[in-house]
Formats: structure tokens, sequence, C-alpha cells
């Protein structure tokens, strides 16, 4: 089936072992998603993304905005939004 779709077969076999056995980045994405869940759990609820990212800082995790939104937006929680002035 590899020849017929013109795949080496080192290219398969480098998949199957990427799903056995996670990259490092992708072990410490799990982890850190799971860190961010508690997070906003702890928080009832209500932190967004800045206060998950001063939370981690305070932990001395040290990850990215992009990263940490992706992870936050993976864990499907969502702070909530202030009621801001009316103008």
């Amino acid at each position: 089936m590899l020849r017929e779709l013109h795949i080496p077969s080192s290219t398969y076999y480098r998949w199957r072992r990427a799903e056995k056995e996670p990259c490092e980045r992708r072990r410490h994405d799990i982890e850190l998603t799971e860190q961010i869940r508690e997070i906003h759990a702890a928080s009832g609820g209500i932190y967004g993304s800045p206060r998950v990212h001063a939370a981690l800082k305070r932990e001395d995790i040290h990850v990215g905005r992009k990263r940490r939104v992706e992870r936050l937006g993976l864990a499907e929680n969502q702070g909530v939004a202030s009621g801001g002035l009316a103008r």
C-alpha cells in the first residue's frame, strides 16, 4: 500500500513511533494543559489567559503567549469578561 501511495516506509514507521512515544514538546504540552486546567478551576473559572500566565509565572513556568492561549483554548477554558465601561 505504501508503494501505491509513493510513501517511504521510513515515514510510516516514524509516524507509528510518534504515536506510541510522544516527543518532549507534546509531553510538555500535556503537562501544561493540566496545569492550566488546575489554575482555571482554582479560580472558579474566572481566570483568562493573562491571569493564567501570571499564575504560571508565579510557579516559575515560563511559556509564551501564543502557546499559552493555544493550551487554554484546547483545555476549553475561557475567562469571564469584566463589565467594562458603557459609553
